[in-house]
């Protein structure tokens, strides 16, 4: 009788999470049409550093924007913060465990979950937490992929990936957000087993493994895209682009990245790859530090195949990212770890519109039709006008609070601009009034 009970409980379980991802669809569908209220996720929205937010002020007081509110205790990091569901998510490592804070929208602390081991080089954390449906999801500097249940504030469930799927890291280990769609988290697992990995969402379950190219991971988060009929992850390993079936972990296509394009100045030692692809109709822009190219990739109506469109020497972005804006791409380039140019590109053509020396790389934002852009070597934030015929900075003040390297980038929510600094979260009130 006890065996039949558990038979029975089990198949209702696992019941209840295939309805779950059957339902989740119709979720994504409606989180769409109020995301512009919520950051839930690494890089916005839809991972391409755009906020829908309008109505921001269009320059600033000498002294910045008004500082709504500051709050300690994050923890050693430079992962950005997550808003959803009226809370704000962020992970830093407290106690020599990598932790994930609750946070109100007023910056007043709620609670915080100890998840993970941080990685031996660089501790810190710096994988920005996933929200979905009561959850957050996070991957530690170890390689360890965890769902902590928001109403319980507890670990749901923990997978340690590393020996689990013979995982090959890079020495400062794991840097990648995860990334959450129909009822899966993925995680990237490079060696020679897999290279990315699909968990139910709920239940932590594997649902499939992705064949292995051998190769071992970056600190790529990475991207979806959809295309003809499929819906495809898009990531990039140590040496290659990769294009994978979110439905199957079928592999769609491999692109030889550092084979296609080695360069004489770079060391391959130091191959960086730590920046989520950009997507736009159809084109994929690919760009990595250390002296090595950037590469538009033009993908097939069915999203089977790519082809090379264009390469690109003056925009080696190290780990600040990249945007999309009316034509152009905009980011930072990798001239030593302390400095780099900021830079835009035609999109079209991959054409240098210009390079600009300001204080040293960083990452960018973009919102309301303005760039945001935060150098990580002294911490200036400046609003910059997006166009192609150069740097156009219309307001600019610096970060003066919290500790260490201006790692972590920006977002707005809400009218709010979020900075991260170490142990320090910030909340500046950019509305207009």
């Amino acid at each position: 009788m006890l065996l039949i009970y558990s038979v029975v409980l089990i198949g209702c379980y696992g019941w209840a999470a295939k309805l779950r991802r059957q339902l989740n669809p119709i979720t994504e569908s409606f989180a769409a049409r109020t995301m512009s209220f919520e950051w839930p996720q690494w890089h916005g929205p839809h991972r391409d550093n755009h906020s829908p937010e309008t109505g921001l002020l269009p320059q600033w007081p000498q002294q910045g924007p008004t500082l709504l509110w500051m709050q300690d205790g994050l923890g050693e990091g430079w992962s950005s913060p997550t808003l959803a569901n009226g809370r704000i998510f962020v992970t830093g490592t407290l106690d020599d465990k990598e932790t994930l804070v609750c946070f109100d929208l007023e910056g007043n602390p709620l609670w915080k979950t100890a998840y993970g081991t941080p990685a031996h080089l660089y501790p810190g954390t710096r994988s920005t937490p996933a929200y979905d449906q009561g959850h957050v999801y996070v991957i530690s500097g170890s390689g360890e992929v965890v769902c902590i249940d928001v109403e319980r504030e507890m670990i749901a469930w923990k997978i340690n990936g590393l020996p689990l799927f013979q995982v090959k890291i890079h020495r400062f280990g794991i840097s990648e957000a995860p990334l959450v769609f129909d009822g899966k988290v993925f995680y990237t697992a490079c060696g020679p087993r897999t290279t990315l990995v699909a968990f139910d969402q709920f239940t932590g379950e594997v649902l499939w493994e992705s064949p292995s190219i051998d190769d071992q991971c970056a600190y790529v988060s990475p991207q979806l895209v959809h295309r003809g009929q499929l819906d495809i992850i898009v990531t990039v390993t140590g040496k290659h682009i990769v294009g994978i079936d979110q439905s199957n972990g079928e592999l769609l296509w491999v692109y030889p990245y550092v084979e296609n394009h080695r360069t004489k100045k770079r060391d391959e030692t130091l191959i960086q790859n730590a920046v989520t692809p950009l997507y736009h109709e159809g084109r994929l822009f690919v760009t990595s530090g250390y002296n090595h190219v950037g590469v538009a990739l033009n993908l097939s109506e069915d999203g089977r195949q790519v082809e090379l469109a264009w390469v690109n020497n003056d925009l080696d972005c190290h780990h600040g990212g990249v945007i999309y804006s009316n034509g152009y791409v905009y980011g930072s380039s990798w001239r030593s770890n302390l400095q780099g140019n900021w830079v835009c590109l035609d999109w079209k053509t991959g054409q240098t519109m210009y390079e600009h020396l300001w204080y040293g790389k960083g990452s960018i934002l973009c919102a309301d039709g303005k760039l945001y852009c935060y150098e990580e070597r002294e911490g200036h934030l400046a609003l910059v006008n997006p166009t192609p015929k150069g740097f156009e900075i219309i307001s600019a003040f610096p970060i003066t609070t919290g500790t260490g390297e201006h790692w972590a980038h920006p977002l707005i929510c809400e009218g709010k601009l979020y900075i991260r600094h170490g142990d320090s979260l910030m909340a500046f009130d950019v509305k207009k009034r």
